[in-house]
């Protein structure tokens, strides 16, 4: 186990992309997985995070499509509680991906109350469903601050554009999340192995430059 490897959620967006240039810049190893949903939002953020992935010069970018999980999380769960199912998904698929690739952490954009299931309520349910650490370097940072660093590092215009993620999302989303609640909800998915699932659609796209 490599103690400064991290596995980084990017997304294509301006946060992501960030993150993990700030924590390449303390010394950590960045392995950028990007979780698609091309039934429902194209190819966009993939190709978003590929040119991000060559931005840094990071060789391989994995690819992981998780449509039929997020679907199954519309079909089978309370709608309001999606986006917190949907994050702890994610984070359960990356703890997987991270004991496959011996990292020790596991890396976000997010910042605090900038979405639904960024408030103190909902991150706390949401990291319960991982043992790894999960770091947050843009946590306190405002949209505005984001957006002037993408400037500075060269990436605002690989990431503009209109980001579709949140497509399947609830008008009126849970923003104070009970664990209680949410593992029961999540109990309804449990005949479908979500994680299994979609892991078996990683795929990885090597860098030619």
């Amino acid at each position: 186990m490599n103690k400064n490897k991290v596995i980084l959620l990017l997304s294509g967006g301006f946060d992501s992309g960030l993150a993990g240039y700030l924590l390449e810049q303390k010394g950590y190893t960045i392995i950028p997985l990007h979780l698609s949903n091309v039934d429902f939002a194209g190819e966009e953020s993939i190709e978003k995070s590929v040119e991000l992935a060559r931005k840094f010069n990071w060789k391989k970018l994995y690819v992981i499509d998780i449509a039929d999980a997020l679907e199954a999380l519309v079909d089978k769960c309370k709608h309001s509680y999606y986006f917190v199912l949907m994050k702890r998904f994610m984070l359960k698929l990356a703890s997987s991906f991270a004991k496959q690739e011996g990292a020790t952490y596991i890396a976000t954009g997010e910042s605090l109350g900038q979405v639904s299931s960024q408030t103190l309520a909902n991150i706390s349910v949401i990291e319960e469903a991982t043992s790894f650490r999960v770091l947050k370097p843009l946590i306190t940072f405002d949209k505005e601050k984001i957006i002037s660093m993408t400037r500075e590092i060269g990436t605002f215009d690989i990431s503009s554009g209109p980001e579709v993620c949140d497509l399947l999302g609830p008008k009126h989303p849970i923003v104070n999340a009970n664990l209680e609640h949410t593992l029961n909800e999540e109990k309804k998915t449990l005949e479908f192995d979500l994680v299994q699932h979609s892991m078996k659609n990683l795929q990885i796209i090597e860098q030619t430059n």
